[in-house]
């Protein structure tokens, strides 16, 4: 069990992910962490938001409407979303998320589209499906280019990179290394989607040195989830 604050937890990722960052020669600053708050109370979003926090995720849309709603309006807090989303959910997305990661069909990006009428421009990413299983999360991606010119012809979205879950059965560095390439033929249709949205807390290092410019960390900074039902 880590008895650790909150505030050491999160400092000390923080000087992991420079570690990493220099390793791979990049500047830290660069890189975007998100503090993925799933199973928690609304109170430890106001705590780390205390601790300097900007970027908070969520997996669920119901959590993040209710989590956005009890939080209330922050200066400068941004909600992503990262789980997989139900068409039938975009309306609530919509009104509760500042980036969405997880845009994985046509019909999605057309019903966060159509939810977005008099909104500012919403930012999405393209999940891309790092494994050899259909029934994961994500596009395949050699689907990836017709998803981005639908995504990108929606007013209302604006593309902004690709999204990966480093597969269990295989180690992270070449799933994170094809999400790469992915990001290169996503270029080639929206030049400035320049996004990379990969690494959680067992992979963050591999993911920065492929190139992630948005970290996806749970309970390395949280800590343990607490029991739900």
């Amino acid at each position: 069990m880590n008895h650790a604050s909150l505030a050491e937890r999160l400092a000390e990722v923080d000087a992991r992910i420079a570690d990493a960052a220099m390793a791979a020669g990049r500047d830290p600053r660069a890189l975007t962490r998100i503090v993925v708050t799933k199973f928690h109370p609304a109170s430890l979003v106001d705590e780390l938001y205390a601790l300097g926090v900007r970027d908070v995720g969520e997996n669920r849309q119901q959590e993040l409407t209710e989590k956005q709603r009890a939080v209330g309006e922050h200066e400068g807090l941004a909600w992503h979303f990262i789980g997989q989303a139900q068409t039938n959910k975009a309306r609530a997305i919509r009104a509760a998320a500042s980036v969405v990661h997880s845009v994985d069909r046509a019909r999605l990006a057309t019903a966060l589209d159509a939810a977005g009428e008099g909104m500012p421009r919403l930012d999405v990413l393209l999940q891309v499906n790092l494994t050899d299983d259909p029934g994961r999360g994500g596009v395949a991606p050699d689907g990836l280019e017709e998803l981005a010119t639908h995504t990108a012809g929606c007013p209302t979205l604006r593309v902004r990179g690709v999204m990966g879950v480093a597969p269990l059965d295989e180690p992270p560095t070449p799933a994170f290394e094809r999400l790469a390439v992915c990001s290169e033929r996503l270029r080639a249709v929206v030049p400035d989607a320049t996004w990379i949205s990969a690494g959680m807390t067992a992979d963050f290092a591999e993911a920065i040195a492929a190139g992630a410019t948005h970290l996806r960390i749970g309970s390395a900074i949280t800590g343990p989830r607490p029991a739900h039902g």
